[in-house]
């Protein structure tokens, strides 16, 4: 039985081959017109006729796609960035040393935008000097410079000899986006 296809309706797209009636397999190049690309990020495609018509409409996009992810502070994307990214793709970030992800650690991009990126979360720094202004030391540990990221618990106790300030002092405290609140002994 003989088999053909009438010529298709392009998309942001234009013929690149001759002819105007294709029989089985036979194969129609298309290209994109200025600025659109195919799904797939390329400027040309092909289509093949088939038994049911062709494998695919011709189809370019000018939408879809994101530029470099955003920078965030403290923080990096873990791929080597490029200048345009395809619907779709994502990349993760991470943050440096000592400071917290929050949020999600993977952006996907989407109609042309990134979803929202994370945020690095500065760490907490004990120092000595602050818990001798204090009169408090570390309850579990003896570190005379101790780090701690947003969301630990950090708990102190009044140094031999000092006692609490007011009873409602907390002697255990949260990290949080770098402050900690201190309770003090007199």
């Amino acid at each position: 039985e003989f088999i053909s296809s009438d010529m298709p309706v392009f998309v942001k797209a234009r013929l690149k081959s001759g002819g105007t009636r294709f029989q089985l397999n036979d194969q129609l190049d298309f290209e994109c017109l200025d600025g659109y690309e195919s799904r797939l990020g390329h400027t040309t495609g092909s289509i093949v006729c088939g038994n049911t018509g062709w494998s695919d409409t011709p189809t370019c996009y000018d939408e879809g796609k994101c530029g470099p992810p955003p920078p965030i502070e403290n923080g990096d994307i873990t791929s080597f960035p490029l200048k345009a990214y395809a619907p779709g793709s994502s990349v993760e970030y991470r943050c440096q040393t000592f400071y917290a992800l929050h949020g999600n650690s993977t952006i996907i991009c989407s109609n042309g935008q990134w979803s929202e990126p994370p945020k690095c979360l500065d760490a907490c720094v004990i120092s000595e000097e602050i818990m001798e202004k204090h009169n408090i030391q570390l309850r579990w540990r003896h570190e005379k410079k101790f780090y701690s990221r947003t969301g630990d618990i950090i708990e102190f106790m009044c140094k031999v000899g000092y006692h609490r300030k007011s009873q409602g002092d907390s002697f255990r405290t949260t990290c949080q986006e770098g402050k900690l609140m201190y309770p003090t002994c007199v």
